[in-house]
């Protein structure tokens, strides 16, 4: 494999409405908009760019592929490491959103909180935890 396939860069989002969605975002978030017109709003991460794109232009986007409805469930998870799981989980509350779980331990060595944004995409925070003695 080249090293070129080894970095992901942007992820797209589908959503229903982009500017709630880009509100979400802003408010959660606290990200810097780089990209907005009628369909989108994009957003840079650290290192990855995501793109919540208008579930009807997101047809043209994947075509011969369908957009799925929120209805259908979660396929995925985007996860963001955090040092403090607890204290951005209280972060969280005071921006109005609700936890599904968490935050609580993991058997691998993870602590984490999971919520989701306006459309039902699934975010993860993730704190990794100090390596038991011995281990």
């Amino acid at each position: 494999m080249t090293a070129s396939l080894k970095s992901v860069g942007a992820i797209t989002l589908f959503v229903e409405d982009p500017r709630r969605s880009q509100s979400f975002y802003q408010e959660v978030f606290d990200l810097p908009l780089i990209w907005e017109d009628e369909d989108s709003a994009v957003f840079r991460f650290e290192n990855t760019i995501v793109n919540l794109l208008k579930m009807s232009a997101a047809h043209d986007l994947i075509e011969p592929g369908s957009v799925g409805s929120r209805e259908a469930g979660s396929r995925f998870q985007l996860t963001i490491w955090v040092d403090d799981a607890d204290g951005v989980s209280a972060e969280l509350a005071k921006h109005g959103v609700e936890l599904l779980n968490g935050p609580m331990n993991r058997e691998w060595g993870v602590r984490t909180a999971s919520f989701t944004d306006p459309d039902g995409h699934i975010w993860e925070i993730a704190q990794k935890l100090p390596e038991a003695d011995g281990a």
